[in-house]
């Protein structure tokens, strides 16, 4: 069985060999987050119970890239946010969030890397620009607000110390001022 809908499978052994079936190959941890790069789609399965084990096996290698000196990628902050959802009654809404906000996040960076080729070409400066991490810098900033603001609204318990009427008109007040930074963002980037 080389393929499960259109996936690759790769089978995990008890010593802890990765097989891949589709190029009846042994590959690594490290092979397996190439391909997630190359964005090819693979489904891990225990070679003795045919159970699916993905979720465990790529949560091992963001364990292994974030062990690595230097590629950091999840702040300590998060972490502890993330952790603080085990068990909590959030629990069911963070991993659709988390999904809708990557995804998001994904199209925003793929925007944005087109409208700097086209402001700047293909010019190695460019990619060393302070500007433009500055923006991603602004962006990842906004984006986690909204996240927490987002918690914020679902949890009961949460600082809502203000009636309901005055919370809306200040989340609708943030939702401009973000609306007006991203309008400014984007001339700034046709200005270019």
């Amino acid at each position: 069985m080389a393929k499960t809908d259109g996936d690759i499978v790769i089978k995990k052994y008890a010593n802890r060999r990765l097989y891949n079936t589709g190029t009846s190959t042994y590959v690594t941890l490290e092979d397996l987050a190439k391909m997630v790069k190359k964005g090819e789609d693979f489904v891990v399965q225990d070679a003795k119970s045919g159970e699916d084990i993905t979720h465990s096996v790529l949560t091992q290698i963001i364990f292994e890239q974030e062990s690595k000196t230097g590629n950091t990628l999840l702040p300590i902050s998060f972490l502890r946010q993330l952790i603080g959802y085990y068990g909590d009654q959030m629990q069911m809404v963070v991993p659709s969030f988390l999904e809708h906000s990557m995804k998001a996040f994904t199209e925003q960076q793929s925007q944005m890397r087109d409208q700097l080729s086209r402001a700047f070409g293909d010019n190695p400066l460019s990619k060393n620009l302070q500007m433009p991490m500055q923006m991603m810098e602004e962006q990842v900033k906004r984006n986690t607000e909204m996240f927490n603001q987002a918690m914020q609204m679902f949890s009961p318990f949460g600082a809502t110390s203000q009636p309901v009427k005055e919370s809306r008109k200040a989340e609708a007040k943030d939702i401009d001022e973000l609306k007006e930074q991203l309008r400014s963002l984007q001339n700034k980037l046709d200005n270019l």
